[in-house]
């Protein structure tokens, strides 16, 4: 099947190399001219893993194709999946300019019977704009063309991503038409031989499906995190309370880890989104602004137990960072807890060694750029402001060096099985801020650790 996909972000390069890997004849789209230069040459923006092996074996196969050229791309499509960003606007609302802007060019582009996808993630009712806005560009072209709109919401976790879409859970359809239905199952056929996980829906039903996914899994988290938070002001054990209830078959054990609250692309921006789409039709919806409220308190919980042990006066203190992502084997950094602890430590006069295994050009390019930074590590990584306040380096190992305290905020696994005989020969102090509750502490104070967790 030809298709094309529209944005070569994350949904969009993961969603077209996958198709390609199955035989479909794929055309990744984006304006970015050095973008497209780029993945021609090999390069993959975003770190996936298997997803770089995935793109450059299809697009020398000739399945996977990129370019800048998105009436080329769509003229010859049967479907075309929109996948440009919805980036969250000031009052929580989600962006829909660009979406708008790509069914615009649709409209102004196709020639003949052609299923447009929204793939991005956007409110309910989107389906509706982009259906209008086709339309209006057909009707000043003097053409009657059929078309569909669905909605596709995507459920791919950030480090999973390609076992995620070659054996999905589900596939979520919402439609108008059953034509539109049976060539959405027929792309996506191949990828449930085993079982049928198809589920066809009216369109709005399944863009609020993927918003109330990401909501109830976020309210997991927050919820464990506050229940964490009143563990420790009564003496409890979080990790014990944890097990107890994870065994409840009701509940399960997914999603219920404390730790320094949510992040990246998905979570922040879905619930923030549903709740201003909730107030926008005059419900208060209390569960989502309480999920949100925690979430944000729950980022300083570690800078604050750190504050607590050494005082406000942070000047002429360094602390080693291990992890800066928002969760492991993923380079985004949006929305990472990491951000708020070197803020708050920093901001009080103390610096940072920071080290991570994919994140470290993320972060010194774009989120902390700001913060006057080196680059002691072979990654050559671009500093925006040079200076010593962070210092990037190669390992664990050599973010300890002369550090007073390790902090750890994301759970690598090569973060599992330390030295802890090295850790302590190489740390200033034995002080141990863990972020994502490890260890046994019964176990690092029995090492001579000073060892601080959530919840406990």
């Amino acid at each position: 099947m030809n298709i094309s996909v529209i944005g070569t972000g994350y949904v969009g390069l993961v969603s077209g190399a996958c198709f390609a890997q199955m035989g479909n004849s794929v055309t990744c789209v984006d304006i970015d001219k050095k973008k497209i230069k780029s993945l021609k040459k090999g390069v993959i923006p975003i770190y996936e893993p298997g997803l770089e092996d995935m793109v450059l074996e299809n697009y020398k196969q000739g399945t996977l194709d990129f370019t800048t050229d998105a009436a080329t791309a769509v003229a010859k499509a049967k479907v075309a999946f929109i996948a440009v960003g919805t980036p969250m606007g000031e009052d929580g609302s989600a962006d829909l300019q660009y979406v708008l802007a790509v069914a615009k060019s649709i409209g102004q582009t196709m020639q003949q019977y052609l299923v447009v996808v929204d793939k991005s993630t956007v409110p309910v009712g989107t389906a509706e704009k982009v259906k209008a806005a086709i339309q209006v560009e057909l009707d000043a072209r003097g053409v009657d063309i059929a078309f569909d709109v669905v909605s596709n919401p995507e459920f791919l976790k950030e480090g999973a991503a390609i076992e995620d879409f070659m054996k999905p859970d589900r596939v979520v359809i919402g439609a108008e038409s059953q034509k539109a239905l049976d060539v959405m199952h027929d792309l996506y056929a191949p990828f449930m031989k085993s079982h049928d996980r198809f589920i066809g829906m009216d369109v709005k039903s399944a863009e609020m499906t993927k918003y109330a996914a990401n909501a109830m899994l976020a309210t997991k988290i927050s919820f464990m995190n506050e229940i964490a938070n009143i563990c420790e002001r009564v003496g409890a054990d979080v990790n014990q309370v944890r097990h107890g209830i994870g065994s409840d078959g009701r509940i399960g054990y997914s999603f219920i880890y404390p730790g320094c609250g949510y992040g990246g692309s998905c979570f922040p921006k879905d619930v923030q989104a549903l709740a201003k789409t909730s107030k926008d039709h005059g419900y208060v919806p209390r569960i989502l602004d309480a999920v949100e409220a925690v979430n944000y308190d729950q980022k300083s919980v570690m800078s604050n137990k750190v504050i607590a042990r050494f005082g406000e006066d942070l000047i002429g203190m360094t602390f080693a960072i291990c992890g800066l992502a928002f969760k492991p084997e993923t380079d985004d950094m949006r929305e990472a807890s990491s951000l708020t602890i070197i803020r708050e430590l920093t901001k009080r006069g103390a610096k940072v060694m920071a080290y991570d295994p994919k994140a470290m050009h993320e972060a010194s390019l774009h989120y902390l750029k700001d913060i006057p930074s080196r680059d002691l590590s072979s990654q050559k990584l671009p500093i925006g402001t040079e200076g010593d306040i962070i210092t990037y380096v190669d390992s664990k190992y050599e973010a300890l060096k002369e550090s007073d305290a390790l902090i750890l905020v994301t759970e690598w696994q090569e973060f599992r099985s330390p030295d802890f005989d090295e850790m302590k020969k190489l740390l200033k102090n034995a002080v141990f801020f863990d972020g994502r509750n490890q260890f046994k502490k019964e176990r690092m104070d029995e090492m001579g650790f000073e060892y601080f967790q959530i919840g406990v």
